[in-house]
């Protein structure tokens, strides 16, 4: 597991026009909770957060965040943005301990998809029916991402949760929670299979005032 560093400073002034200043002078307030200490506000440099904010260990890593040289270990638990402007408006950390279990989305990173049967063939539709999933496990072992090897997939294939492939010590909390829960992660289909599927809702929102009129016929 990769290591990265935020930096941050302290804050001793809490509201709404304190949090409008800092934004005029380009920092983000934000938020750290959780553990055994009281919530300290804290704000960072725009600049560098919305560069962090570009790469995906910033949303599903164990950060340390450097608040005045003191080192804590921390997940992002909520960012805030502007509707329209490129800007971080809130950040929202909470610790993490060391020996208790956290739970944390990680991203699911698709390989091999081009080399699969299913991939070289035309007409096939590879839909990825999620992008990343919930996992349970101590923070030494959170992973930034899952590997999801397709290339063995085959048209026809469902790949659900409970076959992928996790690290040591990790888990997925839905599987726990019955088979229903066990819902598809990739499938393999004939693009055509596509077009029945959205095609069918349309037909079965005929009028049945028209369909009569027809059968009159």
């Amino acid at each position: 597991m990769s290591e990265h560093t935020i930096q941050a400073t302290g804050r001793h002034v809490a509201g709404k026009g304190a949090s409008r200043r800092l934004r005029r002078a380009a920092s983000i307030p934000a938020i750290v909770y959780g553990g055994s200490a009281a919530p300290q506000p804290i704000q960072l440099e725009h600049e560098k957060i919305w560069l962090a904010s570009q790469n995906e260990w910033f949303y599903s890593s164990i950060l340390n965040l450097d608040i005045d040289g003191k080192v804590e270990q921390v997940l992002l638990r909520d960012i805030q943005r502007h509707p329209y402007k490129q800007l971080i408006l809130h950040l929202d950390f909470q610790r993490v301990d060391a020996n208790h279990a956290l739970r944390a989305k990680v991203p699911l990173h698709f390989v091999n998809e081009d080399k699969s049967p299913a991939g070289k063939t035309a007409g096939v539709l590879v839909l990825h029916e999620m992008n990343e999933v919930e996992v349970s496990c101590l923070p030494k072992d959170l992973p930034e991402f899952i590997e999801v090897d397709l290339g063995a997939l085959t048209v026809g294939d469902i790949i659900h949760l409970s076959q992928l492939k996790l690290p040591a010590g990790v888990e997925i909390p839905a599987l726990k929670l019955g088979k229903e829960h066990d819902v598809a992660v990739v499938i393999a289909k004939h693009a055509k299979e596509e077009e029945v599927d959205a095609a069918a809702p349309a037909a079965a929102e005929v009028p049945a005032t028209k369909a009569s009129k027809k059968d009159e016929k």
